[in-house]
């Protein structure tokens, strides 16, 4: 790549605020984290301040030089944006002080014409690849946009000069935003390291969010590493599949340290509920008859309490300092929207609850979306009104303390579209302020439209959210025959709502669903009630096919845009119906042949994860589609991976040609055994059934 950048260029590095930096005026602090875009509608969109900067009380004013802005509220803690019509690719910046940071403003769709890539980087200079001109170019430097002078059009796209302030930080990023006549383009994301782009997988650590592999485990069902604190409740009328079994932190501490998470490739651990649980039996299942114990941790009674069932402080300490050491976060599951109906929280302020009978004479019981911010789960764990100030201030210190008193890197949030988005907005903002030199991750639960979800994801609320829509129709397609086509569109979505290099949790199943290889391999119909089916009977696989199925799914979540997941057990096929039987002990030896090569190739899949970088911040483009296979390319600073899916039980022969910006040169490796040729840019792929393929560098 060679550069012709004019000698202006030169001159204004050196002007304004010193010899080495542009933007040493704007505040480190409040250009740590990169701010989460805004996508903006037709007509005027009403936005918040502290959706984008949460811990700014207000602002001087908000301007942009392209779109229309007016204040809301006398301190700018509310205003209004109107887009220009049509796709568009701008900034609005925020002032204070004299000085200001931007967001990036997105309007209108995508285009499947418009994509780009990045293509290389010498130097300071880092190469945009386009396929048709882009008409709008927003290049950020963490929060702080380019200037013009920064970037230049060139024959294939755009190249970019990183500023010399990139040098003063350990970690950073370079963000590009299109849009041409078309529409938009996919956005960018370029990890930078003291100012260079990183290439070497290598290079990225636990706090690189792109790069993470989640691992969902339920304490009680995962490792008893010490039995002085098993206590099961021993009732009749509480079946042993839903009573304490044992499993404790100690017995995570012994998996760390045995290497179980490092040999899998496991960046960050997803725990179950900590805190302390009745220690009688509630609920009630009618066949088999039974209560429930509180093994699962969802029935909080005192919500900073940690559960002698589980841990001791000490030993919850123990177990962060240990997986810290082995490079690996820990993020807690934590419970805000309800609490157990003996908390004393509850006892003393018993209108904290909403309503349990509505105007009608109904119970308000599992109207998940009819009531969907005041239902309850059930009547012994009452909904708290957190819309009111009072309750949302105590329910957000309590998940505070826990970052605070504790070494958690985050949280995994239930239930929270059933949470009005006051309490995430005080949540995340009090994060910010106490603990804000630390780099906290959020990832929440919510089932819904991508809308949804997205109100959700920006940088004044949660990180992330978990993609079902991506995950159910995977599912649809290994199990009902529903096209690819269909999975290719969802995921297709999700990088144009929640951006194209989200960090959204793609999920091989959890503690919620029936275990994905039964469905697969025949052994639970996709129509039947799965909870009901695994009290009735033994499930197991049913048809091997199921493994090859799951490994599918893992190659899917392994390979596109987020952070892939896998629920404990997932690794190696633990089948089984909806809970309780998808909570079984989790298992760590005597596996099948079957079941030892499903470890192995997950493992492998993990392994091609973490240590390839066009799997991590490529940008995607899809070059087959058909309704049995989707082949897609993942691009990033010159190299690439092709993924091939063939969900048919039939051969597919393939044939694509490779995007004529890309080195057709580049020798290809198949990692799982399938045939292929590659010869002057044109790939032609030969897929087993129900198989598989990456290729790589």
């Amino acid at each position: 790549m060679k550069s012709t950048w004019i000698p202006a260029l030169l001159a204004l590095a050196l002007t304004g605020c010193g010899a080495n930096n542009i933007f040493c005026e704007v505040s480190a602090r409040d250009n740590k984290r990169p701010i989460v875009r805004a996508l903006l509608g037709e007509g005027e969109n009403r936005l918040m301040l502290t959706d984008y900067l949460p811990v700014w009380d207000g602002a001087d004013s908000v301007t942009s030089s392209r779109l229309k802005v007016k204040a809301l509220a006398k301190d700018w803690s509310e205003f209004g944006v109107e887009a220009p019509k049509g796709a568009s690719a701008s900034t609005f910046e925020v002032w204070s002080g004299g000085h200001s940071l931007s967001v990036a403003a997105l309007s209108g769709k995508r285009a499947a014409g418009c994509w780009a890539m990045s293509g290389a980087a010498e130097q300071d200079l880092v190469e945009i690849l386009t396929s048709v001109t882009p008409r709008d170019i927003v290049a950020l430097w963490q929060n702080c946009r380019l200037p013009q002078d920064y970037i230049r059009r060139t024959e294939r796209g755009v190249e970019l000069r990183i500023p010399r302030d990139a040098r003063d930080k350990e970690r950073s990023v370079l963000r590009v935003f299109m849009a041409g006549d078309e529409g938009l383009f996919n956005d960018l994301l370029i990890p930078l390291e003291r100012g260079r782009v990183v290439t070497d997988p290598a290079s990225l650590n636990r706090h690189d969010h792109e790069a993470q592999v989640l691992y969902s485990l339920m304490i009680d069902r995962f490792s008893n590493g010490n039995p002085a604190n098993d206590a099961p409740l021993n009732r009749k009328d509480v079946l042993p599949q839903v009573d304490y079994q044992g499993g404790d932190v100690k017995g995570i501490t012994q998996k760390i340290e045995e290497g179980f998470f490092d040999d899998l490739g496991i960046s960050t651990i997803w725990i179950s509920p900590i805190t302390q649980n009745p220690r009688d039996a509630w609920g009630y299942n009618r066949t088999p008859e039974t209560r429930f114990s509180g093994y699962h941790g969802y029935w909080p009674i005192y919500t900073t309490v940690t559960d002698d069932r589980f841990a001791t402080p000490d030993e919850l300490r123990e177990m962060l300092s240990v997986a810290h050491s082995h490079g690996i976060n820990v993020i807690l599951d934590y419970v805000a929207n309800h609490l157990h109906i003996n908390s004393p929280v509850l006892k003393a302020h018993p209108d904290w609850v909403t309503p349990l009978m509505l105007p009608d004479g109904r119970k308000n019981l599992g109207l998940w979306d009819e009531q969907r911010l005041t239902t309850w789960f059930d009547e012994h764990i009452p909904s708290l009104d957190l819309a009111r100030e009072e309750v949302c201030r105590s329910m957000t210190d309590s998940a505070l303390y826990w970052v605070r008193e504790y070494e958690f890197d985050g949280f995994r949030h239930d239930a929270c579209k059933h949470i009005p988005l006051n309490y995430w907005r005080m949540l995340t903002r009090k994060m910010r302020q106490q603990v804000g030199d630390r780099d906290l991750w959020q990832i929440g639960e919510t089932y819904g439209s991508p809308e949804l979800i997205s109100s959700y994801v920006c940088s004044g609320m949660i990180d992330a959210q978990f993609d079902f829509n991506v995950y159910h129709t995977a599912l649809d397609v290994l199990t009902r025959g529903r096209s690819i086509r269909d999975l290719a569109r969802v995921v297709g979505k999700s990088s144009e709502v929640y951006g194209a290099h989200h960090t959204m949790g793609n999920i091989t199943g959890n503690h919620d669903k029936a275990r994905l290889i039964s469905l697969a391999g025949g052994q639970l119909s996709p129509d039947e009630d799965h909870k009901a089916a695994g009290w009735l009977r033994k499930i197991g696989v049913g048809d091997p096919v199921g493994y090859k199925k799951l490994a599918l799914i893992n190659a899917l979540n392994m390979t596109i845009p987020g952070v892939p997941c896998i629920y404990q057990g997932d690794e190696y096929g633990e089948p089984g119906g909806n809970d309780p039987d998808n909570r079984r002990m989790m298992r760590f030896e005597g596996y099948s042949e079957l079941e030892t090569t499903q470890r192995m190739l997950t493992q492998q899949l993990i392994g091609l994860r973490r240590g390839v970088m066009p799997l991590i911040y490529g940008d995607m483009v899809t070059l087959a589609l058909s309704d049995d296979v989707w082949v897609f390319l993942r691009a990033y600073m010159g190299e690439y991976a092709v993924v091939a899916l063939n969900v048919s039980d039939r051969e597919q022969t393939v044939e694509c040609e490779l995007p004529a910006l890309v080195d057709p040169g580049q020798q290809l490796t198949a990692h799982f055994g399938q045939e292929f040729k590659l010869e002057n840019g044109h790939l032609t792929l030969y897929l087993a059934p129900t198989e598989f393929e990456v290729l790589t560098k």
